[in-house]
């Protein structure tokens, strides 16, 4: 039996994502879109939650294409609100089209939204060698720099707690605990990507 994360549980969803999604350097520019829009949606409310409604995100949000978000309008925002797969709350709706058009200013300025988050990093995975789950903080200098960027230029939702949720997932940090199987699989996989 391998040893994860207690926070994957038993939940074959959670697990999988677990096991093959969090924590992996991610460099496409759509697939981070997407992992800061479900952040945000998460505000409040259990990741697991977020998980499971993450494929009727995907039909709703035009497969969560910058371009296509950014020219959201009201007619469409009021679709998405009688959207009952997705996490019906205006501010977080309108919050995700927000973001795509500071994502699409970041691009115009950075070359890719990708260049511009692993910036805070210096294009290098952090990897933390926490022991539990409980020694892994909420938000760290980095996340509340982010924040801090990230809502001058225009994003919303992107707290400094948020944006390190969004750090561990897009795998800016590994945050796998030093005894999960994942810790050194990611620890590898990120060096391999220099």
């Amino acid at each position: 039996m391998k040893n994860r994360c207690e926070w994957a549980g038993n939940d074959p969803d959670y697990i999988a994502y677990h096991d093959n999604e969090w924590g992996v350097p991610l460099h496409d520019d759509t697939r981070l879109f997407e992992l800061l829009v479900l952040e945000g949606a998460q505000a409040g409310l259990s990741w697991i939650t977020i998980l499971k409604k993450r494929s009727a995100y995907r039909l709703a949000f035009d497969g969560f294409a910058p371009e296509k978000v950014a020219r959201y309008d009201d007619p469409k925002i009021n679709m998405l609100m009688a959207n009952s797969g997705i996490v019906r709350n205006r501010r977080k709706i309108v919050s995700a089209v927000q973001n795509a058009r500071a994502l699409l200013d970041v691009r115009r300025e950075f070359g890719s939204f990708d260049a511009y988050v692993w910036s805070f990093v210096d294009g290098k995975q952090i990897t933390n060698r926490w022991k539990s789950v409980r020694d892994i903080p909420a938000k760290t200098k980095i996340s509340v720099a982010m924040s801090k960027d990230m809502k001058k230029r225009g994003f919303t939702f992107t707290g400094p707690v948020i944006c390190y949720s969004f750090m561990q997932a897009a795998g800016l940090v590994n945050d796998h605990v030093t005894g999960c199987f994942r810790h050194r699989e990611i620890s590898e996989m990120a060096g391999r990507k220099k």
